[in-house]
Order: C-alpha cells, then sequence, then structure tokens
C-alpha cells in the first residue's frame, strides 16, 4: 500500500512541474511571432542601430492567431515613439491608431543585384523616420527581380497602406508607369525608362545623370556666356546618356560644343587619343570642358593636358572625401552632386547619422541620401496632399510646383585639397 501511494505522488508531482514549466514558457513576454523554427523572438534582419525606438519588419503574410489562452498580450507601444513600425496584432492588442499614416517601403530586398542598393535606401528612409515620423507607420515589402512579382507586391502593398515608396528598379518604375494610373500616392525610386507623363498621384524621387547633366550645362552656361565646350565622352551608356542631356540644354541655353570620344578599357585611356586630345587643346582650347567620365579617366586626361581649362561634372567625377587624401590633379574640377556628399556641414545634413561603413562606395551614400529624402517627400505629401512644398533635403533642392512635378536641385561644389567649396547655386 505504501509503494502504491508513493508511485502516485511521484506521478502527480511530474505531471504538476510539466505544467508549471509551460505556463512560464507561455508568459515569458516574447510577443514577436518567430517565422522560422530556430529564430529568436527578434525578427530576421531587424536593425535597432539607427534609433533605439525603430523597429522594423518586412510586411508579410500574417501568421495564424494563436489561441486566446496560449497568447500573452503584446505591450503597447511607448506613446513617445517617434515611428510606430507595423505590430503584429495579437490577442488583446491594441491596434494602430486611426490617424497614422500607413507607408509601404517597396523594395528589392530579394534581388541579386540590387540588395546592397536597396539596403542603402532602406537604412536612409528610415533615419529619416526616426527623426521626423511620428504618427507614421512603415512597413518593409521586399521584392525580388520578377517585375511581375513587383507589381503584385505592390497592389497589395497599396490595398492596406495610405502611400507606397518604391519601386527601385527601373524596369518595375517603367512597367507601373505604363499602366496609367495608381490606386493610392506612389513615390518612384528610379525613373521609367521612357520620360513622359506620370499616372496622376505617382512622383518620381530617383536620383538622374541626365537631369544633373543638365544643371552643370546651366552653371557652366552662367559662368561662361560666350563660352564654346569640349564634351569629353567615356564609352558607358551612362555616360553618352550624361553627354546627350548636357549638349541638349547647352544648345538650347543658345551655345555651342563639340565632342571628343575617350573610351578607355580596365580603367586605362588608350594613350593615342590622350595625346591627340592634348594636341587638339593645345591648337584650339575651348573655354571649358564637360566631362562624361569617371574619375579615373578624368584623372588621366588633368594629369597630360594639365588643369588650366575649366572642368565641369556630375557626381561620377567626385572623387570623394577622405582625411589626408588629396588629388591633386582634380584640383579645380567643378562637380555637382549631392549635399549628403559634397556638403556635409549642411545644418540638414548634418541631422542625420553616417552609415557605419565610410568604405562603401560612394554611390551607396548617394543611395542612403535617396532614402532620407524619399521620406521627407512622403511625409510632405501625407501631410498636405497636392499642395507645393520645398524641402533644403540632403540630396538637393526638393520642390513639388504648382503643376505636380517633382524636381531636384543638387549642390555645386567647386573640388581642391581633398575636399569641396560651395559654388554659387544660382536660381
Amino acid at each position: 500500500m505504501l509503494i502504491k501511494s508513493l508511485k502516485a505522488w511521484h506521478k502527480e508531482s511530474c505531471l504538476g512541474l510539466v505544467f508549471a514549466l509551460l505556463s512560464l514558457l507561455l508568459l515569458s513576454g516574447c510577443t514577436t511571432v518567430c517565422l522560422e523554427p530556430e529564430e529568436l523572438c527578434a525578427s530576421k534582419g531587424a536593425n535597432t542601430s539607427l534609433h533605439p525606438r525603430v523597429i522594423e519588419r518586412s510586411a508579410l503574410p500574417a501568421p495564424a492567431a494563436a489561441p486566446e489562452a496560449a497568447s500573452a498580450p503584446a505591450p503597447r507601444p511607448d506613446p513617445t515613439d517617434a515611428v510606430r513600425t507595423a505590430p503584429i496584432t495579437l490577442p488583446r492588442q491594441e491596434a494602430a491608431p486611426a490617424n497614422t499614416v500607413r507607408v509601404a517601403l517597396l523594395l528589392p530586398m530579394n534581388s541579386a543585384s540590387l540588395a546592397g542598393a536597396a539596403e542603402s535606401v532602406r537604412a536612409g528612409f528610415m533615419a529619416g523616420a526616426a527623426r521626423d515620423g511620428a504618427g507614421f507607420q512603415v512597413d518593409l515589402v521586399a521584392t525580388g527581380d520578377d517585375v511581375a512579382q513587383t507589381l503584385a507586391a505592390y497592389d497589395a502593398a497599396s490595398a492596406s497602406h495610405d502611400l507606397v515608396v518604391g519601386p527601385l528598379a527601373r524596369p518595375a518604375v517603367s512597367a507601373l508607369a505604363s499602366r496609367g494610373s495608381v490606386p493610392k500616392s506612389t513615390i518612384a525610386l528610379n525613373h521609367p525608362e521612357t520620360r513622359g507623363a506620370l499616372p496622376r498621384g505617382m512622383w518620381v524621387a530617383g536620383l538622374s545623370i541626365e537631369d544633373e547633366a543638365r544643371q552643370v550645362a546651366e552653371w557652366a552656361a552662367r559662368e561662361h556666356p560666350n563660352g564654346r565646350v569640349l564634351i569629353l565622352t567615356g564609352s558607358p551608356v551612362w555616360a553618352q546618356r550624361a553627354a546627350d542631356a548636357f549638349d541638349a540644354r547647352w544648345n538650347e541655353l543658345g551655345h555651342t560644343g563639340q565632342r571628343f570620344a575617350l573610351p578607355s578599357a580596365d580603367g586605362r585611356v588608350d594613350p593615342a587619343l590622350l595625346q591627340e586630345l592634348k594636341g587638339r587643346l593645345d591648337i584650339d582650347p575651348p573655354a571649358l570642358l564637360f566631362a562624361a567620365l569617371d574619375v579615373a579617366e578624368l584623372r588621366q586626361v588633368r594629369t597630360l593636358a594639365g588643369t588650366a581649362l575649366p572642368v565641369y561634372g556630375g557626381a561620377t567625377i567626385n572623387p570623394g572625401r577622405a582625411p589626408g587624401l588629396t588629388v591633386p590633379e582634380l584640383d579645380g574640377i567643378q562637380v555637382v552632386d549631392v549635399p549628403w556628399l559634397v556638403q556635409p556641414d549642411h545644418p540638414a545634413v548634418m541631422v542625420y547619422p553616417r552609415l557605419a561603413d565610410p568604405e562603401l562606395p560612394l554611390y551607396m551614400h548617394r543611395l542612403y541620401a535617396l532614402g532620407i529624402d524619399a521620406f521627407l517627400v512622403a511625409r510632405e505629401l501625407a501631410m498636405r496632399p497636392g499642395a507645393p512644398f520645398r524641402i533644403d533635403g540632403v540630396s538637393g533642392r526638393l520642390t513639388l510646383d504648382a503643376g505636380g512635378q517633382l524636381r531636384r536641385r543638387e549642390a555645386q561644389a567647386v573640388y581642391r585639397d581633398g575636399g569641396f567649396t560651395p559654388a554659387d547655386t544660382g536660381p
């Protein structure tokens, strides 16, 4: 009899211990739904480096709700949070306030070729939201390279959000623009392949090498009203686009110019072409040069031809700023680029954190700046729909005019002794 009693007591004690352990786990406060068996409670890819209160997650289909008794209520969001990012709704959790602006950030995070660029834009957008995003809820909608799938993700995002920022890839932007209409306010992060009228409610905030070249032409024309230009053109497609845009705007302003092709291989310009260029500049020098080249190509030109002639160009000739590093053969070049890179001491620039890795290519820093300004544009459109505005942004001065056109004017600067001096911005 004594043995039977001990066995019964032992069985009841084990069951009680198991029940207690299960109860402790259920009440442990882990309220984030884990999408993979061995993940931690924090969502995959969560980034808390920009702001302690910014928690970002991909906008994925919601998992099935757990039974009422198996879930602990999620803590209420801190009412002082600068940014509200999409919470996973659990039992008894309060929904977002009715006046919250829901923004879908549509980026090719799963693209084999654009994931790095998308991450820079994402980081910039969240830096902007962390500073100025009170009352905004941001969902990251991760896409890949397939245009049809990107458009399907856009349709789903626009159905559940007030505003969509993206796509980033040019083919996806072109396909979206070709539809002729958009269901929600949309800020594309690239220009469509064919310029033309955009659907009502769609704006383009992407950086443009053509717009940059046209601004260079206007700057050069103000400083050389009677000047003749020689356009130095590299072989890549972007160089041809920049040269075409500069040439067209230069001619519209009543000036003339000629071109000189400087193709290169592995960063080296043909020495015979450099000698031919030097002879031409010695015999019949123009008033200025426009360089549709990269930094390595321009250095070779200036090393051989000298630094006497004024040289203008866009972001591709920016050698960057590195402490203690100077590029004397590029002294005096006149560059149009984003304030983030050429005016780091500007008040509008200084308020945002820098990317953690300063060794990233300059174009990644430009995309980060684009992300910051994309949030600022989204904020203006949400707060004052359709009203003209002007933003002194980190990618330039952004203006929405009365006709609904979104325009950007980048910074103008002169490179000297390893740094930049702001130039007159003109009209």
